[in-house]
């Protein structure tokens, strides 16, 4: 009987299957534009694109979502206190407590302070458990099984960039490869394997250009809204209630929050929003809490985002 490390093992090859296929559509749409169809005008551009979406889906794939700092894990001494509590009242006691001095503002629907049993820590806001990565994720989007990763604060900007260049990758395909299509159905083309090639690759990139638009739409109106996947389906709750606004800061400062405040830096699959994380979370933190706390909410969020 296989034990629980090797079923474990075998569920993260599996894991890796959505991307192998991925991998392997990208490889033959690359033999089929570039060996058979082989124009050289378009070969330019098109080496630009699937170069940068190559790149920006490498990205997203390998770049490790970041987890809280040891500042949100629970100490010996406070685990064995929760531990004795069997009481839901005097557990929250003691983690309204140890939150007195962390910058969480978010709540779960009951009002209760937001803990994680199995990493036993206080989530900070936006942060969730991801049950495949089995970890804490800060700012968490989705798990995407078609990059086996969690799509969050580290790679999220990865993320979008892949959408943009993929969706760009197979429009382009879609558009010159159009008059070859329309040659095929009037037996305009040679007798060869190479039109068999061709049918199918404008087939695969319209039908995936379709699919793209419009997840990459939907993810441009996050992004614009300043929400996760996750708060658009359940709004988060802060002190004051439900709020599903509560994280937007106009559309710049959204907008810079994910790509980044230098121009140059926002087609380019590099993390480059430090400095403009801290602008806007000390814009979140003057909004949402009180003005004698801010001179330690901000040493606090130096800490967390530079050390990350």
């Amino acid at each position: 009987m296989a034990t629980c490390g090797e079923a474990r093992g075998c569920q993260r090859v599996l894991y890796w299957i959505p991307v192998l296929f991925i991998a392997l559509i990208v490889a033959w749409s690359y033999y089929a534009y570039v060996l058979q169809l082989c124009i050289v005008i378009y070969l330019l551009v098109y080496h630009v694109v699937f170069i940068m979406f190559v790149w920006a889906y490498w990205q997203t794939i390998f770049t490790k979502p970041m987890n809280p700092l040891k500042e949100f894990h629970l100490s010996y001494s406070d685990k064995e206190l929760l531990e004795r509590e069997d009481r839901g009242e005097s557990q929250q006691e003691i983690l309204r407590r140890i939150a007195k001095d962390l910058p969480i503002y978010t709540r779960t629907n009951s009002g209760a302070i937001r803990f994680c049993d199995r990493c036993q820590l206080l989530k900070p806001d936006r942060c969730h458990h991801c049950s495949v990565c089995d970890k804490c994720i800060l700012k968490m989007d989705h798990h995407c099984p078609w990059v086996n990763n969690c799509v969050g604060f580290s790679n999220y900007k990865f993320f979008m960039l892949f959408l943009a260049y993929s969706l760009l990758y197979c429009l382009f395909i879609t558009a010159t490869d159009l008059k070859y299509f329309i040659k095929f159905w009037l037996n305009g083309l040679p007798d060869t394997q190479a039109k068999f090639h061709i049918l199918f690759l404008f087939f695969s990139a319209s039908m995936f250009s379709v699919s793209l638009a419009s997840l990459f739409i939907y993810h441009c109106w996050l992004v614009c809204k300043n929400r996760s996947t996750l708060e658009a389906v359940r709004a988060p709750v802060f002190r004051h209630g439900t709020d599903k606004n509560g994280f937007s800061l106009g559309f710049s400062k959204n907008f810079r929050q994910v790509f980044g405040d230098e121009v140059k830096y926002w087609p380019v699959p590099l993390f480059s929003r430090e400095s403009v994380l801290l602008e806007s979370e000390i814009d979140f933190v003057i909004s949402k809490v009180s003005t004698h706390m801010y001179e330690y909410q901000f040493k606090l969020k130096v800490l967390f985002f530079y050390r990350t």
